[in-house]
């Protein structure tokens, strides 16, 4: 939801079970599915993906991700944006280009088209964590991530180099954190609970594994410039 191709947090809301939100359903419900079909296809689809799923963005149409995330955070973060990431500000209030009227549109218009959140996530962790220990990052890195991401000094990584530098000069903290969580599910990549059958990752683990990501990050990422001298 993004004009730039990797976009971190937008999630999903209510479940339709909960109660109603007069900010939001009144709204959509005058809108209706051509209104949220314009403003999804004008500033979300780009990141989010046409329904939701497989753009550069994590997945909106993903029933976990939805159900980590509160409503509140969704209109904060889809309104105001979300710092240290590129995720902008949409709100006009905030210097974007919609109406909260508009945002409001989108917030119930994405529930409403890919249904409710799971009614409980047992031991789910939490979308926002204090700093781990990249110390203790490096083991859990090992025991959860490697087998797919593999490790420094071993190139077999099927499923993305994820400590590479570059990668994580365009990844914040806050994206890793929640790409653990919830995972790629139309990729491949499982939630947090999948990485190892029957062991889940705790709170403190994913943390860490965030912590040793964010320590390989350098400087100046990316393939040095030739001299031409």
């Amino acid at each position: 939801m993004t004009r730039f191709p990797v976009v971190w947090l937008l999630a999903l809301i209510v479940a339709c079970g909960r109660p109603a939100d007069p900010a939001t359903d009144g709204v959509a419900s005058a809108q209706g599915t051509a209104g949220f079909d314009r403003l999804y296809g004008a500033n979300c689809a780009g990141c989010h993906g046409a329904n939701g799923q497989n753009g550069a963005a994590l997945s909106l149409n993903d029933s976990v991700y939805r159900t980590i995330m509160d409503s509140t955070a969704v209109r904060r973060a889809v309104a105001t944006g979300v710092p240290g990431t590129l995720m902008p500000a949409f709100a006009r209030s905030a210097g974007g280009e919609l109406a909260d009227s508009e945002i409001a549109v989108m917030v119930a218009g994405i529930r409403r088209r890919w249904g409710s959140p799971m009614a409980t996530l047992p031991s789910a962790p939490a979308h926002a964590a204090a700093p781990g220990n990249p110390q203790a990052g490096a083991d859990a890195y090992g025991t959860f991530c490697a087998k797919c991401h593999g490790m420094p000094g071993n190139s077999e990584a099927r499923g993305g180099v994820v400590y590479d530098p570059s990668y994580l000069a365009l990844a914040s903290d806050q994206w890793l954190r929640t790409v653990t969580i919830v995972g790629r599910p139309e990729r491949g990549m499982p939630d947090w609970r999948g990485y190892v059958p029957g062991r889940p990752m705790t709170n403190t683990e994913i943390a860490d594994v965030v912590a040793w990501l964010a320590a390989q990050r350098v400087p100046f990422a990316g393939q040095p410039y030739v001299s031409r001298r």
